[in-house]
């Protein structure tokens, strides 16, 4: 692959697993039981962008912590937006056991009480007329399953959704994703009919606006502008936060979802790695005073320890009784519907939603007060527990510094900090919900510290 090439191909949904500082810091950071493993797994496991080879190996994982081989222990801010409980809660480990113990294994065309019983919970957790479920065992495959019951439900096959979003690996989800890793080259030809829209991105704003407040909402209004055009789409799908994070300005959605309404197209939103409390409420989207027609959810939903993830769709969606739009070998495990089950009793039971919205505040208030004297934090933005600095060699241009983001990575990395680059240059921070306060702020403080020393 030639230099342009793979210039062009920039990561947008974390570090690249074969810069020089990634297997520099691997190289160098790596004790004598972690590295043949490393070894092994290089050697055993096909190479994929942003997963393998890997950086480190884990041996234990648990609340907050993930430790490798060797020892070593790192507060883990990313976690694939997994573990909203932490890892390993004992609640859930304890449920998951007496399941097994009481049922295994559910097979097709055959209920149990567990994945019922889930299904309803998620019904009442949902917006009052979303109360039709159907699980899957990835996030990627519910998004697919909205994309059929969509294109069933109005007829039509067209989707709109947004340059650098994420919404699964598989063909459709990458069809209707916007990164260039996950979209692009090898991965061609893709679903038709998946037109693409520039994202709300307030800081670096696709349309060249200074900000929401004289952009007239410019982003929102292209929406309408293409769905007026075709005239035949079936669902706008979007991350109602963006994890990179990004969040919408003011009135977006609302624009969006009235958008929607008039054209006769559906809205479905992506909550796996926002929902479940994440943002400071339940759903992402109830910031936003807009309601979707279809929800998928994942990731968190089966407690960081299983994997389940769900589609809910409104009941006049419930159109595709002929047809089999999942007809998944785990679609109703009792044994990933007990994990979603304790992990929604978990987060009301400890009031995770409120812990996180009033940890988020804190976190983001401290970190906008560096921003302020710090020559290279450009922008400061999130929701609940999840927020992220963009770093910058320039804040007045807003030139992005990706080699400076990547270098403060695996500075807070040696301290014991592990979290995520998102496009290129934002050091995105995602911890559990169950984090205490002394942990995030010193998490905070390792952040901090290593900005400063970096650019001192």
């Amino acid at each position: 692959m030639s230099q342009k090439t793979k210039a062009e191909i920039r990561h947008t949904e974390g570090e690249s697993n074969t810069s020089a500082a990634r297997m520099g810091w691997s190289a160098s950071n790596t004790g004598e039981y972690s590295r043949p493993l490393l070894d092994r797994d290089a050697e055993a496991f096909i190479h994929q962008s942003l997963s393998s080879p890997c950086v480190n190996t884990i041996a234990k994982a648990e609340g907050i912590w993930i430790e490798d081989l060797d020892g070593r222990r790192y507060m883990d801010f990313h976690g694939n937006s997994v573990h909203h409980i932490g890892y390993g809660h004992p609640r859930l480990l304890a449920a998951i056991k007496d399941q097994l113990d009481d049922l295994s294994f559910s097979p097709r065309r055959f209920t149990n009480e567990v994945s019922v019983e889930l299904a309803e919970r998620l019904a009442k957790l949902a917006p009052a007329d979303l109360d039709r479920v159907l699980f899957t065992t990835g996030g990627s495959d519910a998004v697919e399953v909205a994309l059929k019951i969509a294109r069933a439900a109005t007829g039509r096959f067209k989707t709109l959704s947004f340059w650098d979003a994420f919404h699964g690996a598989g063909f459709g989800a990458s069809s209707v994703g916007g990164e260039a890793t996950f979209r692009s080259h090898i991965a061609g030809p893709l679903m038709t009919g998946a037109e693409h829209v520039a994202p709300f991105a307030c800081y670096r704003c696709p349309y060249g606006h200074p900000g929401p407040e004289n952009c007239g909402l410019a982003c929102a209004s292209m929406v309408d502008y293409v769905l007026e055009r075709e005239g035949d789409v079936a669902a706008v799908i979007a991350e109602p936060m963006r994890a990179v994070p990004h969040v919408p300005p003011p009135g977006y959605w609302k624009k969006v979802r009235e958008a929607c309404n008039r054209h006769g197209t559906l809205l479905i939103f992506d909550e796996i790695p926002t929902g479940l409390g994440k943002t400071g409420k339940f759903f992402s989207f109830d910031h936003d005073e807009a309601e979707p027609d279809i929800i998928v959810l994942g990731k968190s939903l089966g407690g960081g320890v299983l994997p389940i993830a769900a589609t809910i769709a409104r009941e006049d969606l419930n159109v595709c009784g002929d047809f089999a739009i999942g007809h998944y070998t785990h679609e109703k495990n009792p044994v990933t519907a007990r994990a979603a089950l304790t992990t929604l009793d978990i987060i009301e039971d400890e009031g995770l939603v409120e812990r996180s919205a009033q940890l988020g505040d804190y976190a983001m208030t401290r970190l906008q007060e560096f921003s302020k004297t710090c020559t290279v934090a450009g922008d400061v933005r999130g929701r609940g527990l999840m927020f992220g600095v963009e770093i910058v060699s320039d804040k007045q241009a807003r030139t992005a510094a990706p080699d400076l983001a990547e270098k403060i990575y695996y500075k807070c990395l040696d301290k014991g900090l592990s979290f995520k680059i998102s496009q290129g240059c934002v050091l995105t921070l995602s911890p559990p919900l169950t984090i205490g306060r002394q942990d995030l702020e010193t998490a905070l403080t390792i952040v901090e510290t290593e900005i400063t020393e970096t650019v001192s």
